[in-house]
């Protein structure tokens, strides 16, 4: 459900010139991000929750992580410039075409991949320097930092407070930056006079306030919050709601509270509701045409 979603909003973001603006370039990049988070974490929890448990080698674990944390990371930066999208396209609307143009909109996508996967090499180079010789279970269902540290024979320590700073800078100044933008974006919806055009406004960035609030909640309880006033458990509980979760909502949230995404979604299934009724009706000149 999670991969059938984010594909069909990465399709009609691709091919609707309706959508062909940089909201929506985003939020295909976004729902690509979600798909590779998915397929990275939901088919091993499956595998270990089904069977009970599962083998994995530490190269590949330390793999799946690399994938996990430059997935969430690029999430963060580019749930960021969605909102710099948003902050001018509200607050700054007239130059809003000349500012954001596609040149800009690739260096900011890009620029998210890069500094996302680049900031998760760093625990990676960490793990690659501890020694692993005690147990080898890991009490989760993916391979996560915290997890695989309690497995190491090294001294952790530094380790922990390294990726506790890296990760606050990931998710902290970013948040802040978010609500530094809806600050204003929310000034300016107020100057607005009229009610059903403070409802439209608002309307245009509700769905992404939403998945930033489910999506940082999960992060802040999972790296920022020691992991010492957390249980295992809930960890676990986090962990879901981050990867498994949270990329399920986001193609619901954007299709129901965008009418332009809804709009697309019922012109394909009506074309397609009409191409397949009429090759069912007429199958000889389907095949004349093909």
């Amino acid at each position: 459900m999670t991969i059938t979603g984010n594909i069909i909003i990465i399709l009609l973001v691709s091919t609707n010139y309706r959508l062909q603006s940089p909201m929506y370039f985003f939020l295909g990049n976004l729902s690509f991000s979600d798909v590779l988070l998915t397929s990275n974490i939901v088919p091993s929890m499956l595998n270990v929750t089904l069977m009970g448990g599962s083998t994995v080698s530490l190269r590949n674990c330390i793999t799946q992580y690399l994938v996990y944390g430059g997935s969430a990371c690029m999430e963060c930066l580019l749930l960021t410039v969605m909102s710099y999208d948003r902050y001018l396209a509200i607050c700054n609307p007239l130059h809003y075409t000349t500012i954001m143009d596609l040149k800009r909109c690739l260096y900011l996508v890009v620029f998210s991949w890069l500094l996302g996967f680049t900031a998760t090499l760093i625990p990676v180079f960490i793990m690659q320097t501890l020694w692993f010789c005690g147990p080898n279970v890991i009490d989760h269902f993916f391979c996560d930092f915290d997890p695989l540290l309690q497995l190491s024979c090294s001294d952790v320590s530094v380790a922990k407070y390294m990726v506790f700073a890296l990760s606050s800078l990931v998710t902290v100044i970013p948040f802040l930056f978010i609500i530094a933008t809806y600050v204003c974006i929310f000034l300016n919806i107020l100057r607005i006079t009229s009610v059903s055009g403070r409802q439209k406004t608002f309307s245009t960035c509700s769905s992404h306030l939403a998945v930033v609030c489910s999506y940082y909640g999960s992060l802040f309880a999972m790296y920022v919050v020691p992991s010492r006033q957390q249980s295992l458990t809930m960890n676990k509980v986090v962990s879901l709601m981050c990867t498994v979760v949270t990329p399920l909502l986001n193609p619901i949230i954007y299709s129901l509270r965008n009418q332009e995404i809804k709009s697309a979604i019922q012109k394909y299934i009506y074309y397609s509701h009409r191409f397949f009724f009429g090759w069912m009706l007429f199958p000889k000149v389907f095949a004349e045409i093909s």
